[in-house]
């Protein structure tokens, strides 16, 4: 399976630009799996956001995810919720959701990635492998090294998220994540469709790369 450029979105980095637009001309660029990130907007601006983009991602098969809000992905009709460590418990994540849902969880210790392999996720995520401003709450970083131990002891699919760029996105991958979790780099630039392009340039010389 190629390696999977995963969007989280930040709408301070977008400077005043539309949302939906960015993440379609993310999507275009390469973009394949969208996480909609959202710490501030009242549940139904939530749901507002979700439902646009859920509306915006469906003709290109690209399936969104919502963060930490399984209520605001049930009424969007997202395909899946990540969670964190600190949110609702995986399991009962799983027992709400649609049987297909995909269920993602962040791990910040080793003793986390070891309890997830009993856990019914579709993938775990390295949060983060280098510490970014984008998030600010994390206690690890797990560098290029971590991440080839999560490969080794994990059965999950692993994504690899913080400080993720183009110039380091090639050892991570050889590292063995299956997946790249991008913020700044894709919608901070002026062209979100170029940037991920970039970035996707560089997943599809790496397929098959460990």
């Amino acid at each position: 399976m190629a390696v999977e450029l995963y969007l989280v979105t930040d709408e301070a980095l977008l400077r005043g630009r539309d949302l939906v637009w960015a993440v379609e001309e993310a999507v275009i660029g390469g973009v394949n799996m969208v996480q909609l990130r959202e710490k501030h907007a009242s549940p139904r601006e939530f749901v507002e956001k979700a439902v646009a983009l859920k509306t915006m991602l469906a003709p290109y098969g690209v399936p969104l995810i919502i963060n930490d809000d399984v209520e605001v992905a049930l009424a969007a009709g997202a395909d899946g919720v990540h969670v964190g460590q600190g949110d609702m418990p995986v399991r009962e994540v799983r027992r709400r959701l649609p049987r297909h849902a995909i269920v993602g969880l962040s791990v910040e210790s080793r003793e986390q990635v070891l309890e997830a392999d009993a856990l019914p996720v579709d993938y775990i995520a390295a949060s983060p492998v280098f510490a970014t401003p984008t998030k600010t709450d994390t206690v690890i970083e797990w560098g290029i090294e971590g991440v080839a131990w999560i490969r080794s002891v994990t059965r999950h699919r692993l994504v690899a998220i913080g400080g993720v760029k183009r110039d380091n996105a090639e050892l991570i991958v050889r590292a063995g994540a299956d997946s790249l979790a991008v913020i700044s780099g894709i919608l901070a630039p002026e062209s979100p469709r170029m940037a991920a392009g970039e970035f996707r340039a560089v997943l599809d010389r790496c397929h098959g790369c460990y």
